[in-house]
């Protein structure tokens, strides 16, 4: 058996070493050449490259100035359950401005410069605790569905973010806009609903009922107290021992009053904005656009002309290569 075993030989690994180092010293060897050639390509075309370079960095700087895109953000305030209303009349908007439809822009949105619009989008501001505010049912929503995922993702899906009390509607424009000739018009279409405008007239008309019965009420727990209040006074001043029944419920009406007062001050505040069906809350204009490559094409485009100059000049490379090949065939 020990005729079959692999004898050991030292001058193979010897071999195998001189290999390796060979391999290295190839490999650095490719390498230098590589890095001769880069040079070499750079110095022999630094007239063209530099040229590039300074005519990308005009152009892109020509093109940051004169092309210039903006924000414009709204916060709103959709009524009367009309969240999906909103939505849909903006992706009603965007669509007509993706497609240039200007006729559409002027004669039914109202806008005197369609052309600078190039897109309009809406999304909801996350606020879970204002969604949760004195609404156990969302708050046992919100428990419910956390149980079952991942909470943030719950947040921010589309069903529960529609249900957010405010949402910003952000509107792009290559040129600088105005409130009354840009927003304005975009807003009056939003607010144009025959069916949401009914339900306006007897929102706010049961808003003034409830604020008018919650007054009676509170006025009548008035009475009461202060009846309660005399009674009490009159049996201090005689010489009589006076018994109080902890049953009342006198504390029950004193927290009523204090519910109807606080449901009192929402109502109010609620009217102020229930004059409009999509209610603006406050607006930012002309806020000029940096994503993405805008305000930065004086960098980008030098290093664009230079990436195309290089790709050109290794493709004709290749092609001549490759050519040279074809011909000796």
């Amino acid at each position: 058996m020990s005729a079959n075993l692999p004898q050991y030989n030292p001058e193979d690994q010897e071999i195998d070493l001189i290999l390796f180092f060979k391999k290295i010293g190839d490999f650095f060897q490719w390498l230098n050449t590589l890095l001769f050639r880069i040079i070499r390509f750079f110095v022999k075309n630094k007239i063209v490259m530099s040229a590039l370079l300074i005519i990308g960095f005009g152009l892109g700087l020509y093109l940051d100035k004169t092309q210039k895109t903006y924000d414009h953000r709204i916060i709103a305030t959709p009524n009367f359950k009309s969240t999906d209303y909103l939505y849909s009349k903006i992706n009603l908007l965007n669509a007509k401005i993706i497609e240039g439809n200007t006729a559409f822009l002027t004669d039914s949105v109202g806008l005197k410069n369609p052309e600078i619009l190039k897109g309009i989008k809406i999304k909801p501001i996350t606020d879970v605790y204002k969604f949760i505010e004195n609404k156990n049912e969302n708050f046992e929503l919100i428990k419910l569905m956390a149980e079952a995922g991942d909470i943030n993702k719950i947040l921010e899906d589309n069903m529960t973010s529609k249900n957010y009390t405010n949402h910003e509607i952000i509107i792009k424009t290559d040129k600088l806009a105005s409130d009354e000739l840009t927003i304005q018009p975009i807003l009056n279409f939003l607010n144009e609903s025959d069916y949401f405008k009914k339900i306006q007239i007897e929102e706010f008309k049961n808003a003034q009922i409830k604020l008018s019965q919650n007054d009676t009420i509170i006025s009548q727990i008035d009475a009461v107290l202060n009846g309660f209040s005399s009674s009490v006074n009159r049996n201090q001043q005689s010489d009589k021992l006076v018994y109080y029944n902890e049953n009342t419920q006198l504390n029950d009406v004193i927290k009523t009053k204090e519910a109807l007062i606080y449901q009192q001050g929402v109502l109010r505040v609620d009217l102020v904005g229930m004059d409009k069906i999509i209610k603006e809350n406050s607006a930012t204009l002309n806020i000029e656009n940096t994503s993405s490559i805008n305000g930065k094409l004086k960098f980008v485009l030098p290093v664009l002309f230079l990436c195309l100059f290089i790709f050109i000049h290794l493709f004709m490379t290749y092609y001549k290569s490759q050519m040279k090949k074809a011909q000796l065939i």
